[in-house]
């Protein structure tokens, strides 16, 4: 009897997991055959995956970047996909690039003011209220006719740093952020603002900020309790911040201001402390890993190591000053520069859709966020053949002089709020590495690393370690 009874029970368990997953796949069915029936009119091709609201949220999250260019040979190069409920629609053809920089159907601010509140708590009344007068003044303070101002201290902050490295084994990625990170914070927010000055404390800043910085894209979407860790550290950063700007005097001359007392100058008093903290992530956390990727690319071509060598040697030599009058006879480091960050550029940049367009013939909503994909756009063999090649001397043909980039480059965003420090990127860039090259025989022990397809915002991140030799010349 009790044998009986238990098979019975199984039995009935049986139909009702079979009942269960028979109703799970018609919901499923009828959502996909309502989307295609109601669809959207003459909207683009959506992919929605199979569930409600989540939509395709799963398989776009195991590898985004690669997911797009899979959709882009699939469904064309435009389409919608409906990720956590959103509508996330893609240009991916060059010459639809024009509705996303250009037209005024689309919005910037509002496409990032969300994620801004969830990474930084900013109020939306605040970024609305101020984030275009702190694009502006950074763009001021970071044009390319002021940086001869911070040159001198930026140089000799490198110098220093570098000049503490000895032979031996190293990660490329932490020599290049612990250079980097204290010279880069010290020149945009002041010497010794910000904890730079004492090693231990120093090092607990870059520990919150790293854990900030590797999950800021998870941060900008998931509830604070999903990253306990990176909500630490914000709070930590917060914390500080909320410390550091009651000592800054904001007033004086406009011109001898740093990059921080110009952004208090326009905030409110009760954000200040978040504006300051997104200030330092923007300062950190594009260029430092395009530093590192610049160097790995590099050191993996004996010939564009021994030709940006030859060129370093034959301007400054192993210890004359880096003048930054220099840089100007050292094109060929620009070009490695220019092409690592066309390899790992970001995955997407967005734009909030606020009034319909049209493209193709087809009808993009209002209320979808449209993509363009500056990782993609890049490996566009139309404008850069071979295009998974690194190839420094593509960029010989572009008049850098004049900071006019080859077409097809988009790897600082467009129209009303294109990146307004990437002259200051490149400036330093430029100097890190011609400093770099002048100083060390640097030898990889390894591969390159691939780079990580999980990230879309900002520069890509390698999925594991560098290590690499170094000699001092």
């Amino acid at each position: 009897m009790a044998t009986e009874s238990a098979e019975r029970g199984n039995v009935h368990v049986l139909l009702t997991a079979v009942v269960l997953g028979l109703v799970s796949l018609l919901l499923q069915i009828f959502w996909r055959r309502i989307i295609a029936k109601n669809g959207r009119g003459d909207s683009p091709p959506m992919h929605t995956g199979w569930f409600p609201w989540i939509g395709c949220a799963v398989e776009f999250g195991k590898a985004p970047v690669h997911f797009i260019e899979a959709k882009r040979k699939e469904m064309g190069p435009v389409y919608t996909l409906l990720v956590a409920g959103e509508h996330m629609t893609f240009l991916l053809d060059p010459e639809d690039f024009h509705l996303f920089f250009q037209s005024p159907n689309v919005d910037f601010q509002k496409a990032v003011q969300l994620p801004v509140q969830r990474v930084a708590s900013v109020t939306e009344e605040s970024f609305f209220t101020y984030h275009t007068k702190i694009h502006d003044t950074v763009k001021g303070k970071l044009a390319a006719g002021q940086l001869t101002s911070l040159y001198p201290k930026l140089r000799q902050g490198f110098a220093e740093g570098l000049d503490h490295i000895k032979k031996g084994d190293y990660e490329l990625h932490d020599v290049v952020r612990g250079v980097m990170y204290r010279t880069v914070l010290d020149n945009l927010f002041g010497k010794g603002v910000l904890p730079t000055l004492d090693q231990d404390k120093y090092k607990e800043l870059e520990r919150h900020f790293v854990m900030f910085d590797d999950l800021f894209e998870y941060g900008a979407k998931l509830p604070p309790f999903f990253l306990r860790e990176w909500s630490t550290s914000k709070g930590w950063l917060l914390k500080m911040f909320g410390q550091v700007v009651q000592r800054v005097d904001t007033g004086g001359e406009e011109e001898k201001k740093t990059v921080l007392q110009s952004l208090l100058s326009v905030v409110d008093a009760q954000h200040a402390p978040n504006y300051s903290l997104l200030l330092m992530w923007a300062s950190l956390a594009n260029a430092i890993p395009i530093m590192f990727w610049t160097l790995a690319f590099v050191l993996d071509d004996k010939r564009v190591v021994e030709k940006a060598r030859q060129e370093v040697m034959s301007t400054v030599g192993t210890s004359s000053e880096v003048r930054e009058e220099s840089l100007a006879s050292m094109p060929y480091l620009k070009c490695c520069i220019l092409e690592a960050i066309r390899l790992r550029s970001p995955g997407i940049i967005t734009r909030r859709v606020v009034k319909p367009f049209k493209v193709k013939n087809m009808t993009v909503p209002a209320g979808d966020m449209v993509m363009v994909s500056p990782f993609w756009a890049h490996r566009n063999p139309t404008f850069f053949p071979d295009p998974h090649k690194f190839l420094p001397e593509r960029w010989l043909s572009a008049d850098l002089e004049k900071n006019v980039f080859l077409e097809g480059f988009i790897a600082f965003g467009g129209g009303r709020y294109q990146c307004p420090g990437r002259w200051f990127a490149l400036l330093e860039l430029h100097l890190f590495l011609a400093l770099f090259i002048q100083r060390f025989d640097c030898k990889l022990q390894g591969a390159v690393p691939d780079f990580s397809p999980l990230h879309l915002v900002g520069t890509q991140q390698p999925v594991g370690p560098c290590p690499v030799h170094i000699e001092n010349l």
